[in-house]
């Protein structure tokens, strides 16, 4: 049983989910250091900022970002399985249409994990704003409930908003700009306006992986009334919108190095574009929309990268 809840986790959905945590992270422990140095010291030198990977805040993000995600793969699982979405569906098997897991053995899976995520973020609070930012902690635990609710209402129920076409706004706000900026927010306590580039462009690869899934299923989607933005636009426009997402993510990134540079090194994210350049061409060349199914992985994995990659970037 435990092996199917993992199938029904996706892990494989994992790195798309904490990228934009890591941006946010390696962005924000930078910028916090640098403002203690100057504090601190008196003088405008930073002493560099402390590993990432040995802040509480960072891992702690990370947890709940992942809790959010397996909730929201839970939710979408449930939900299409009820509905019937993925009963001929395309691709990985979803295991409450299969009758491998049942419904009420989902709902109470959703359940633990709103428990034990909410556990996490509460934990995440208290660590990044302490007693003194109340304000801050009502805020961050309204974004974070905001979350759950937005993950569950994916697919489940009547107004299930990826059923009308809003996924894709959901998933830039929440993989996007919720993830970096508020990352980023919670180690220094403040926002500026280009931290809001490189959300952007988190956002955009988010939003291209889940145009890709729809452009997938849109045959079957359009079948069961699953109306997304690639069913109401058709195949044609979901390409060029595709196309749209993927160079307007470079664009945002290339923006905000330009604005902050200081060495060649910050231009390192380039890299997580190589494999996404040969992913449009594919999408240009493909005729069967199944195929697309294998392309998900690689925006997934290469969103991932380009996270780890950009962050190092701009803190080397």
């Amino acid at each position: 049983m435990i092996k199917n809840f993992l199938q029904a986790a996706r892990l494989r959905t994992l790195p798309l989910s904490v990228s934009g945590i890591i941006v946010g992270s390696f962005l924000g422990n930078n910028d916090s250091s640098f403002k203690f140095s100057e504090s601190f010291f008196n003088t405008t030198v930073s002493v560099g900022a402390n590993p990432i990977y040995k802040s509480p805040i960072f891992w702690l993000a990370i947890l709940t970002t992942i809790g959010f995600q397996v909730l929201s793969n839970f939710a979408n699982d449930y939900g299409d399985g009820i509905k019937g979405t993925d009963d001929n569906r395309t691709g990985e098997k979803r295991l409450v249409a299969s009758g491998v897991i049942s419904p009420k053995q989902m709902k109470l899976a959703m359940l633990i994990t709103i428990i034990s995520t909410l556990i996490v973020a509460l934990t995440l609070i208290f660590v990044a704003f302490g007693k003194d930012n109340f304000g801050y902690s009502i805020l961050f635990f309204a974004l974070g409930v905001a979350s759950i609710t937005a993950a569950i209402k994916y697919t489940v129920g009547k107004s299930a908003y990826g059923y009308s076409g809003f996924g894709d706004v959901f998933v830039f706000l929440f993989f996007g700009l919720l993830s970096v900026v508020g990352s980023y927010f919670l180690f220094t306590k403040e926002v500026n306006f280009t931290i809001f580039l490189p959300a952007f462009s988190v956002g955009l690869l988010s939003t291209a992986v889940l145009n890709l899934n729809n452009m997938r299923d849109r045959e079957n989607d359009k079948k069961v009334g699953k109306n997304t933005l690639v069913v109401k636009i058709g195949a044609d426009f979901a390409k060029y919108y595709h196309y749209y997402l993927i160079i307007a993510s470079f664009l945002f990134a290339f923006l905000y190095v330009v604005i902050q540079y200081k060495n060649p090194i910050q231009f390192l994210f380039l890299i997580a574009y190589i494999p996404l350049a040969k992913h449009l061409l594919f999408v240009v060349k493909n005729s069967h929309e199944a195929d697309l199914d294998g392309e998900l992985k690689k925006v997934a994995l290469s969103t991932f990268l380009f996270g780890i990659l950009f962050g190092l970037g701009q803190v080397l």
